[in-house]
């Protein structure tokens, strides 16, 4: 019997020295990035429901919450604000004393070393839950424009590092860029949430950031799941619009989209590893189901994989205590 000859490439897996010597991707902790949510008011750090160990935190905790941060080595931060006053237009999302605006100054004053993203968007602040001005039931794309860029333009003045539109208009990102130059912010990226889909995971984070909108849904101008060409088309255009990282959100199931826009762009791309995402997995790890650690390393590498350079997790913390114990 003639002997059978096969490729033996599990001698690449013998130890966990060889297995390290040829791993090809690595989740680091400069690769993440930390979502939170500020609100008005004092002595507030209250569990988000829907999202266990996530909380909101008013402006007397902030320091508490970014020296955490710090401590673990998380150095970049997602801001946002959940305001007292809501009206149609959103007015707290621009104004010079909105939530997110004094958050971002007190961050830069409390803890310099940590890169500040200020997330863009109106839904939090107005008092229908959409992403721009409505008339007739009807959210208008160009007029929402100039709040948006009112609001990009306010929060780089309170010193964010990033600015980071997450409202899906159309032109929001030559807008905002247009609005930050002209402002005098010339050197301020943007963070595009270039490719955010109108996804069901984002249920737990519309109960943190009280973001629920009070008709209809967001399917007019976030994007249809089943489009993988109409997100090649949006990041391209966001590129040629001024964007300096390209977001792509939700992360686990459009990791074929993320590597996508690595590929086609060549640009930072940024997984948003959504508020769905990481209920699911809290909540089947606290009824032992999976093992949290190995399922959330799991799941980051995955997205390094996909071709992310970096990633906004609510597992920012937990993911980076993991690594030291690496």
């Amino acid at each position: 019997m003639s002997e059978i000859t096969y490729d033996r490439h599990r001698r690449l897996r013998r130890t966990t020295g060889i297995r390290k010597m040829v791993r090809e991707n690595f989740l680091r902790k400069e690769d993440l990035i930390y979502p939170i949510f500020v609100v008005e008011g004092e002595n507030i750090k209250k569990e988000v429901p829907s999202m266990p160990g996530v909380f909101h935190v008013s402006l007397d905790y902030l320091t508490e919450e970014m020296n955490r941060l710090e401590h673990h080595g998380v150095l970049s931060v997602m801001v946002f604000g959940v305001p007292e006053h809501k009206d149609q237009n959103g007015s707290e999302a621009y104004a010079e004393e909105g939530i997110v605006q004094k958050a971002i100054r007190q961050i830069k004053e409390t803890n310099a070393s940590m890169t500040v993203i200020a997330d863009t968007c109106l839904c939090q602040y107005t008092d229908h839950g959409h992403c721009g001005i409505i008339e007739d039931g009807v959210i208008l794309n160009d007029p929402s424009l100039h709040l948006l860029t009112d609001t990009a333009v306010s929060q780089a003045n309170a010193g964010a590092d990033i600015i980071a539109p997450s409202n899906m208009m159309d032109g929001f990102t030559t807008t905002i860029r247009k609005g930050l130059d002209e402002a005098g912010h010339k050197d301020i990226p943007i963070m595009s949430y270039s490719v955010k889909f109108a996804s069901a995971f984002y249920g737990p984070f519309r109960d943190a950031a009280h973001s629920t909108p009070s008709f209809g849904d967001r399917k007019t101008y976030q994007m249809d799941p089943p489009n993988r060409l109409e997100a090649l088309r949006e990041a391209k255009s966001d590129v040629e619009q001024g964007a300096d990282f390209l977001i792509v959100k939700p992360a686990m199931s459009y990791l074929d989209v993320v590597r996508e826009v690595k590929d086609e762009t060549g640009m930072p791309v940024v997984a948003y590893n959504v508020s769905g995402e990481y209920s699911m997995v809290k909540s089947a790890a606290q009824n032992g189901w999976i093992d949290e650690k190995e399922v959330v390393m799991e799941k980051l590498t995955s997205m390094k994989r996909a071709g992310a350079d970096l990633i906004v997790t609510y597992f920012a913390i937990d993911a980076a205590k993991w690594l030291e114990e690496e």
